[in-house]
């Protein structure tokens, strides 16, 4: 029988390991133009994010949005898009993505106070849909396909 690494691999798939933290939640390692940082993994999330603060780190380019954004615990946060942004998370890489910016002061108090450490951003479904993603919960990997170029 043929596991499901096995068989991902075989299609053009990346394993990518996870690291499952105090809060439950997934943190993954990427890097957004040549710049690298830690990330949660939220498959909830709509748009990959970044907070403000990280703008001249991962060197991006951003404009004023009109978008509101909303998460656990706040709502109405003004935000800033950046767009064709390079991301390579493990083996898999994309580019001419969009990143949406916001304050994460929220995010990383919550990961302070329950004994977890702060992180860059938010890896969303935007990115999980590029990449055909499938998360094995149990042996803790993410799965990304590859872009094949004919």
């Amino acid at each position: 029988m043929t596991t499901l690494q096995e068989f991902l691999l075989g299609r053009d798939y990346v394993k990518i390991k996870l690291k499952l933290t105090k809060t439950n939640h997934f943190e993954i390692k990427a890097t957004i133009n040549g710049k690298k940082g830690v990330f949660i993994l939220d498959t909830g999330a709509s748009s990959s994010c970044v907070g403000f603060e990280a703008i001249e780190r991962f060197n991006l380019k951003v404009k004023d949005s009109k978008i509101k954004a909303a998460g656990a615990g706040a709502t109405d946060m003004v935000t800033q898009l950046s767009k064709k942004n390079i991301i390579k998370i493990g083996k898999w890489e994309k580019d001419k993505l969009s990143l949406i910016l916001f304050n994460m002061v929220h995010v990383n108090t919550a990961l302070i106070n329950h004994n977890s450490k702060p992180v860059d951003g938010i890896i969303g479904a935007d990115i999980l849909k590029k990449g055909k993603g499938i998360i094995d919960y149990d042996r803790k990997y993410l799965y990304l396909k590859k872009d094949i170029v004919k």
